[in-house]
């Protein structure tokens, strides 16, 4: 469910051709709601270009999140219990409404207005340090930026659960499928 699509092996098939043009150009496989350079600096068809590069990118973002949805609410309406590494709320939503550019503020209205939130968010706590110690991606500040961020979406969903991930990977396991099962027998 998260934005890395590299590692998705569930996405719609206009996402997959979209990123296959997107190579075939040079680009990478990022189709993720970005902010866009500075319209003031661009003639104004590339300003119009760009406007359509953002309108489709968010059409298509906004499409391929509603696909991802509709197959966690299909799993979840025959009994699954479905567990999602992020939702989109935790990567585009900014609890303070941050976004910048009129496609990242109307993709995240459409976010908070329109899209289910979910049951339960557990947000795995550890310092900005010691997660780059660990995977050595971002720094030390952005992934505390980050940690700040996810702390506060308290708000966005019926459960928030914080682990301390500091703890050893096991017991940070055990913390969250009691969470999980707590949480499923409740709603039973």
């Amino acid at each position: 469910m998260g934005v890395n699509l590299d590692a998705s092996a569930l996405m719609l098939p206009t996402t997959r051709l979209a990123i296959a043009v997107k190579r075939a150009r040079g680009g990478g496989s990022d189709l993720t709601m970005r902010v866009s350079r500075p319209a003031a600096r661009r003639s104004p068809t590339g300003r119009a270009l760009g406007g359509a590069r953002e309108a489709t990118r968010l059409v298509l973002w906004t499409t391929e999140e509603w696909f991802r949805q509709a197959v966690a609410t299909w799993w979840s309406r025959r009994g699954a219990i479905v567990v999602l590494d992020r939702h989109f709320l935790a990567d585009y939503v900014r609890p303070d409404g941050g976004a910048e550019g009129w496609s990242q503020r109307t993709h995240e209205f459409l976010l908070r207005t329109t899209y289910p939130r979910p049951d339960l968010i557990v947000c795995l706590d550890a310092p900005g340090a010691l997660l780059y110690d660990r995977k050595g991606e971002g720094s030390p500040a952005w992934l505390e930026e980050r940690r700040r961020h996810y702390l506060g979406l308290a708000p966005f969903a019926r459960h928030f659960a914080v682990v301390d991930a500091t703890q050893p990977v096991d017991t940070v396991a055990d913390e969250v499928a009691t969470l999980i099962r707590s949480l499923d027998r409740a709603s039973a």
